[in-house]
């Protein structure tokens, strides 16, 4: 029996051989490569700017650090996302706020951020869930009326668009940040990116990126460099990149597959799904669907070769959170409720639609 999997990494002989040209080459970090690809996401995107990082949670560190998140301070973002969403701003010392969703998205809702913003408030973590973009014109309005940094989360946005701009374009934000791990859209096998149109803010997310280190002036022709603040090693390597500057040539058919995917399932499954919203033009990375009983569904779901993905656990039902900022199950309810039914369906280009047509049957065959 064929199994299938929520997601999947594509991989072509041109992705292979442009890791393998790396190889062949002088540089396997720090190199050509890394370059071409921020460019080639620039491009992309329309960013002014691009900071390649090892991971989509260094890229978040990173850029809450170059908003200015520290202690005393907190930041506004989802419940339904990763853990990273979250932790991106405690690691400053920040305190996480969620604000509940739109039940209709599950992306974070606007009137419930402008409830929760303070005077603490120095900035709004919008996740894009499942690749549909969060309604950015609001968000950036909330954040302009209040003075506050926008850094959107769009782990599962490459690809999408929200009105006329790309996400990733900065057009609402100062900084957006994307993953490329194997299951997104796109993947470098691990790796992530931060785009900005602010030169402060990219020479601040490069410095933070290395250690810290600045190299200008009179440096930049010698050995010397500096440290001007306390930053990580959060580099991605020349192989990462080749294969990132290969994957995003085949990003718009990947968007176009998946988006077929998702009508097919909209068509042919009488299940509760998320809604497209009329400014959204997503490349979905997430199908997720709200079935009755879900732990005896993702269970048969296994048993009949669907290996199945919940997303997410509200991050403020977590141990750590609970303990930490006194959080509690209730505080969300649309978030709570959303979780108690969602599982993700298989999303990814290479599915056929045999394969969907059998997926679709062996569901049916265990509602």
């Amino acid at each position: 029996m064929k199994t299938y999997g929520y997601g999947h990494q594509s991989i072509t002989e041109a992705d292979i051989e442009s890791v393998v040209e790396v190889l062949r080459g002088d540089y396997l970090t720090c190199g050509p490569a890394v370059r071409a690809f921020e460019q080639a996401i620039c491009a992309y995107t329309g960013a002014k700017y691009c900071v390649a990082v090892a991971n989509a949670t260094a890229g978040l560190h990173i850029a809450a650090l170059a908003a200015g998140l520290g202690t005393g301070d907190e930041a506004i973002t989802s419940p339904i996302t990763f853990l990273s969403s979250a932790n991106c701003i405690a690691f400053t010392g920040a305190k996480p706020v969620f604000a509940d969703i739109d039940a209709h998205t599950a992306d974070i809702d606007p009137d419930e951020i402008e409830k929760r913003i303070t005077s603490r408030t120095k900035a709004l973590v919008p996740v894009h869930f499942a690749g549909q973009s969060c309604d950015m014109k609001r968000i950036a309005t909330l954040a302009k009326c209040h003075g506050i940094k926008v850094i959107e989360d769009a782990a599962h946005a490459i690809g999408s668009d929200y009105g006329d701009t790309k996400v990733g374009s900065c057009a609402y934000s100062d900084m957006t940040v994307f993953s490329f791990h194997p299951v997104k859209t796109i993947t470098t096998g691990e790796g992530g990116a931060v785009t900005t149109n602010d030169p402060d803010l990219y020479a601040k997310l490069c410095a933070l990126r290395a250690h810290g280190t600045h190299k200008d002036g009179e440096m930049a022709h010698t050995w010397e460099y500096e440290m001007r603040e306390l930053g990580y090693n959060y580099r991605i390597t020349d192989l990462q990149c080749a294969l990132g500057v290969s994957q995003l040539k085949r990003l718009n058919e990947f968007k176009r597959r998946r988006r077929e995917i998702v009508s097919y399932y909209n068509e042919n499954l009488a299940l509760p799904h998320l809604e497209e919203m009329p400014y959204s033009n997503a490349c979905f990375h997430l199908y997720p669907v709200l079935v009755e009983n879900r732990r005896e569904f993702y269970f048969k779901a296994r048993a009949a070769g669907l290996n199945l993905q919940v997303h997410y656990i509200p991050v403020h039902t977590q141990p750590y959170y609970r303990a930490t900022y006194g959080y509690k199950p209730g505080d969300y309810p649309k978030a709570e409720a959303y979780y108690a039914k969602c599982i993700s369906l298989p999303l990814y280009p290479s599915l056929t639609d045999d394969d969907l047509s059998e997926i679709i049957r062996r569901i049916k065959g265990i509602l």
